[in-house]
């Protein structure tokens, strides 16, 4: 029972603790003595433009039945609908018998686990495993609207100072 009341005590004295940090808040002139201005700052060297930019009147939904309606004839068929299913068994389907085998289906895994096997053992040594690792890509940048370039590493902007 004495776990409650302190559990409970603790709790008041952090909502307190947290109300006083609200009352007060944070000094805001002190954050612009801190934080010098970007010397590329490009908002205030370009001016805003007169008009937002217009969207798209086309919902979603309509770009989409578009891309499906190959004929333009506001009508899918169940071809239209099936085409991108047909090009993507095509490409799977090596032989083109119209059937897809295990050997098919998993082509390039089995490449793979082949171009890993370099004892053509059958097995994969951890050493082995380690090659099929997937490549990892960095992350795309979402957005380029108006961020500034990063800026080089010590050991770039060293190596374009000698150069």
């Amino acid at each position: 029972m004495w776990r409650y009341a302190v559990g409970a005590g603790a709790a008041l004295l952090l909502a307190f603790g947290g109300l006083l940090l609200f009352q007060h808040g944070p000094a805001r002139s002190s954050l612009a003595a801190v934080v010098p201005a970007l010397p590329g700052n490009a908002s205030a060297a370009t001016p805003l433009p007169d008009a937002a930019p217009e969207a798209d009147p086309k919902t979603r939904e309509e770009k989409r039945f578009d891309r499906y309606d190959k004929d333009r004839n506001d009508a899918i068929s169940r071809d239209e609908y099936f085409a991108a299913r047909h090009k993507a068994f095509a490409r799977l389907d090596g032989n083109g018998d119209g059937r897809l085998s295990f050997e098919e289906w998993a082509a390039k895994s089995i490449a793979r686990f082949a171009d890993a096997d370099a004892d053509k053992s059958g097995t994969l040594a951890r050493a082995e495993f380690a090659t099929t690792a997937p490549k990892r890509r960095p992350p795309a940048a979402r957005c380029a609207c108006g961020k500034p370039a990063p800026s080089p590493s010590p050991a770039a902007r060293s190596d374009e100072e000698e150069n």
